[in-house]
């Protein structure tokens, strides 16, 4: 029962120790770190039966501890690896011309005249005039920074991710302001010059997902400014076409999280697609729930807090389909462990961070809150999982962005009844809009407008008040909620007293009769 409930959590500890070990090893192969691995792993899944003997059990999970460190350790070292040691980064360092092929990452960002994204470079021509004006032909798998400029930039701005395109330019170094980019994988700039050919996705998957992307935002076209690019955030979690000024009025007010692809959202996609997830046989009704959430991820870009929370509907789904379900904690630990040893370069995600703290405090704490806030449930409920949240994602927020807005929980309280709904409701909109088009697109998109403008309202009066508190106060605050919980639980024990003992039943004393 103990390695049942707690060893999730401890998978995952060993998983981030072994990352911290992998980043002090530095980059490199690893080779032996990834045999301990597969080999803790194998022990681990051979030990761990339902027959097995307790003591096999410990000895199981101890094997699969070792082998979860080992392959974090492992997949952090091959990732820095990857980043440092290829024929790119050496052309960079000259910056040499070349000419790639490469896949679009990323919906590039653009203004009038430049356009920035995420390329994945799969073959490049390498014009070397340090070693005489050779070409290389370097077929690769590595991927870098975009930034075009001239003709080349609007051309690039209107393309989407998954789209093909060939460039002409030079390589750089990464500047140093481009870590977010070193910890995506990319290894190098390439200053574009000229985009040179442009071709659609080559891959299936993602030609499904543009399609099914695109025919959502084309039903809100008609929907008015800022509310269009609101909405686009809410469902797809794309805050491309969002006003400075708006962004900055949900950091202040704590509302950010709305437009940020998570759990919500994912739930809502299952549920809709909920009478295809109910028929057939379990393994069918498996692979279907997993292909929609595939084709989830892809549509919003495979954002980290996306991952996360597709990452837990699959381990929860699968737990289902072979009897074994797990929620909550043991989900979300089981579900960071595999994403962590899949991409280690997550853990230095603020948004991935961010997403596994509400969601480990959600799990944790907001079912003993709701308990203990006076009024009606749903309500007691809603602010529960508001504070929970907001405790948990706290020290983050301090320590990225200086400070945490006290308003929050009031905003998230207030919000919350449009919240929900106005997910659903841009969804249904926003599909229903991009069939038919015309007048009905605006009436299947009215009420998504409507929720849209309420959010903004609270967003932008939640702003204007000054309530952002920083580490001082909070670390003082933490300390009177722990030393009054500690003072009432000792209270409580004083009051109920030393627990009484049973006497030992004496023997009955033998009856005395009176002579006659």
């Amino acid at each position: 029962m103990t390695l049942r409930r707690f060893g999730p959590g401890l998978v995952l500890a060993a998983v981030v120790v072994g990352i911290g070990l992998g980043a002090r090893h530095g980059p490199g192969p690893a080779a032996g770190a990834v045999l301990v691995g597969a080999v803790g792993v194998t022990a681990a899944l051979l030990g761990l039966g339902r027959h097995a003997s307790d003591r096999r059990r410990v000895v199981a999970f101890v094997a699969l501890c070792v082998g979860a460190g080992a392959s974090g350790a492992a997949a952090m070292a091959r990732a820095l690896d990857g980043r440092v040691h290829h024929p790119l980064v050496a052309a960079a360092a000259g910056r040499t011309d070349v000419v790639v092929d490469a896949t679009l990452v990323t919906d590039p960002t653009a203004t009038r005249f430049a356009a920035r994204g995420l390329a994945r470079v799969t073959r490049a021509r390498i014009h070397d005039v340090a070693a005489g004006g050779t070409t290389r032909r370097v077929v690769t798998d590595r991927i870098v920074v975009v930034d075009a400029s001239g003709p080349a930039a609007p051309r690039l701005g209107v393309l989407g991710a998954g789209d093909r395109v060939r460039l002409r330019g030079y390589l750089r170094p990464l500047d140093p302001y481009e870590d977010w980019a070193r910890w995506r994988h990319a290894v190098a700039g390439l200053e574009a010059r000229a985009l040179v050919a442009v071709g659609p996705p080559a891959s299936p998957l993602m030609r499904l997902a543009n399609a099914l992307r695109s025919r959502v935002l084309a039903g809100t076209v008609g929907v008015p400014e800022p509310q269009r690019a609101l909405l686009a955030g809410f469902l797809l979690g794309d805050t491309t076409d969002l006003p400075e000024a708006v962004v900055l009025d949900f950091r202040a007010s704590g509302l950010s999280h709305l437009v940020a692809v998570s759990g919500q959202n994912v739930a809502f996609v299952l549920a809709l697609a909920g009478p295809a997830l109910r028929r057939g046989p379990r393994g069918v009704r498996l692979v279907v729930g997993l292909g929609v959430l595939v084709v989830f991820v892809t549509m919003t870009r495979a954002e980290p807090s996306v991952l996360r929370a597709a990452a837990m509907a699959a381990c929860a789904m699968v737990g289902v389909a072979v009897g074994r379900p797990a929620a909550g904690l043991r989900s979300l630990a089981l579900a960071v462990s595999v994403l962590l040893v899949v991409d280690p370069f997550l853990l230095h995600s603020v948004g991935f961070r961010l997403s596994c703290a509400a969601s480990a405090g959600i799990a944790a704490l907001a079912p003993a809150i709701a308990l203990r806030v006076p009024g009606p449930r749903p309500v007691a409920e809603a602010l529960g999982v508001t504070l929970a949240a907001q405790a948990a994602v706290a020290p983050l927020l301090v320590q990225g962005f200086g400070g945490v807005p006290l308003i929050a929980p009031v905003a998230n309280l207030v919000v919350a009844p449009a919240a929900g709904p106005l997910t659903v409701l841009g969804l249904v909109g926003g599909a229903v809009g991009g069939i038919v088009g015309g007048p009905l697109a605006a009436a299947a998109t009215l009420p998504a407008y409507l929720g849209a403008s309420w959010v903004l309202l609270v967003a932008r009066v939640a702003a204007r008040l000054p309530l952002t508190v920083g580490a001082g106060p909070l670390l003082v605050g933490a300390g009177v909620v722990a030393t009054t919980s500690v003072m009432r639980v000792a209270r409580r024990r004083a009051h109920r007293g030393p627990i009484p003992r049973p006497h030992p039943r004496l023997p009955a004393e033998p009856e005395v009769r009176a002579r006659p």
